[in-house]
This record gives structure tokens, C-alpha cells and sequence, in this order.
């Protein structure tokens, strides 16, 4: 058994908007990091996730994914593609926090995984 959501993530066409809005609506302390134009929150419940940039450079597009954590973020992906799914966005590292992709299911949903 996996464990429950990891991380969520918003991606915005306009990722700044987004951050004021989210941040007003829930009250969300945003911190972001300008390089990635990417800002780093958590929910009351201490659920970490972010608000990022689609489109451009991004592979993201917009919407929300919710991030499962596991334990091999590769296999993981070859497993969902085995079981029908597509992999949107191989395997990327963030430095320090870890590893994630995206994959989608077979009813089109975008899925993350997370590896620490």
C-alpha cells in the first residue's frame, strides 16, 4: 500500500495571479523561488504542495495533480505505462527534495509521483 497524497500542485497560465489568488482564498504563505517561477506552500495540515507556471519552457500544463508517494519514481512510471497509462513528464530531480513524474491514467487524469 502506497501512502496518501505527497504533494499537489497548481500550474497556471498565469502563475502569479494564481499565488495572489490561492493565497488570499486559503491564506497560504507562498514563498517563491524566481527561477523556477514556482511558489512553495503548505496547508494547515501541513500538506506541502506549489504554484507554478504552464506553458513556455514548462511541460506542465495547467491544472491540478495531486503527487503519490513511491518508492522507485522510474518504476513506478514503466509500471503505469504497462498498465495503459502514458508518461507525460519523465523523471526529473528536484535537487534536494527529491524525485517526480507525471503520468496519465487511462480516463486522461494527470497523476504525479513522488519519490523522496
Amino acid at each position: 500500500m502506497t501512502l496518501p497524497p505527497a504533494w499537489f500542485d497548481i500550474t497556471a497560465t498565469d502563475a502569479a495571479k494564481a499565488r495572489e489568488f490561492y493565497g488570499a482564498l486559503f491564506g497560504w504563505e507562498i514563498a517563491v523561488d524566481e527561477s523556477m517561477d514556482y511558489g512553495l506552500t503548505r496547508t494547515a495540515d501541513g500538506m506541502p504542495g506549489g504554484i507554478g507556471q504552464a506553458g513556455g519552457a514548462s511541460p506542465h500544463l495547467p491544472g491540478v495533480v495531486l503527487y503519490f508517494a513511491v518508492d522507485d519514481v522510474d518504476a513506478a512510471a514503466e509500471r503505469a505505462e504497462r498498465l495503459g497509462g502514458e508518461c507525460l513528464v519523465p523523471t526529473w530531480e528536484i535537487p534536494g527534495l527529491g524525485k517526480m513524474a507525471v503520468v496519465r491514467d487511462l480516463d486522461g487524469n494527470r497523476i504525479g509521483l513522488w519519490q523522496r
